[in-house]
């Protein structure tokens, strides 16, 4: 790989791991990039996990570095997530690329009336839904979230934010602290599939991790600082501009 390629998917992993931390979408990103380097879709997918393992790893610890988590709750999600990973990921087979893109693109609008039509809730969290009822719901959702992010990831993080802000009427923040860690957890059982099948292409993966790593620490620490408001405009411009790519590209 010469040092064009390496600055490339470096940089991408860097906007990829800020973006996928803040909103989601980031994936949408590093793939058409992995795939323009040659890499088959397939591989391509596969190798972008090694980045999103250590990018959610990073961002975990900027959150926690912060003072920011969703224990014990996020436990509760990432196991049921997990399985739901594995069974995403040995379903990975060739679908139609248009028909799925429009599927995403309505997710995300779907998103974007989540999070524009929600009021902002006080800084105290006094408005979280942790009954055992929602719990309940909540872990059940993260089950069919899992195989979605086990099968392609892109976009998983839009669908984290839609369930946790209204089942569980998380702030942004909190909901994005939880997300990274659930996404961490499962891409553990999803990354060993694909190394069980052998479609990691390692060099590329790890090199993307890097910039992936390194946005998803800033990320995380940027928006515990800047707070909700800043997060969903960034949420907002992000689903915007991957719905119409999606829809129209």
């Amino acid at each position: 790989m010469d040092w064009i390629n390496a600055l490339l998917i470096l940089g991408t992993g860097l906007i990829a791991g800020f973006a996928n931390t803040v909103a989601g979408g980031g994936s949408l990103l590093s793939l058409p990039v992995l795939i323009f380097l040659g890499l088959p879709p397939v591989m391509a997918n596969a190798t972008n996990r090694v980045a999103i393992l250590f990018q959610n790893a990073f961002a975990v610890r900027g959150f926690q570095s912060k003072g920011v988590n969703a224990f014990p709750y996020a436990y509760w999600l990432s196991g049921s997530a997990l399985v739901g990973a594995v069974v995403g990921a040995k379903l990975v087979v060739e679908i139609d690329g248009e028909l799925f893109n429009k599927i995403l693109a309505v997710v995300m609008i779907a998103v974007i009336a989540v999070t524009v039509f929600k009021p902002l809730k006080s800084v105290d969290s006094s408005g979280e839904k942790l009954s055992p009822r929602a719990q309940v719901i909540g872990t059940i959702a993260f089950f069919f979230v899992g195989v979605y992010g086990g099968f392609i990831q892109a976009g998983v993080g839009f669908l984290v934010i839609a369930v946790l802000s209204s089942i569980n009427n998380f702030s942004l923040v909190k909901t994005n602290s939880a997300k990274v860690f659930v996404i961490m957890i499962y891409s553990v059982a999803a990354l060993a599939v694909f190394i069980y099948e052998d479609v990691i292409h390692w060099t590329y993966g790890l090199v993307l991790a890097v910039g992936n790593s390194a946005g998803g620490w800033f990320g995380s620490r940027w928006q515990v600082d800047k707070g909700d408001q800043y997060v969903r405009i960034f949420l907002i411009v992000a689903v915007s501009i991957m719905a119409v790519k999606l829809w129209f590209f």
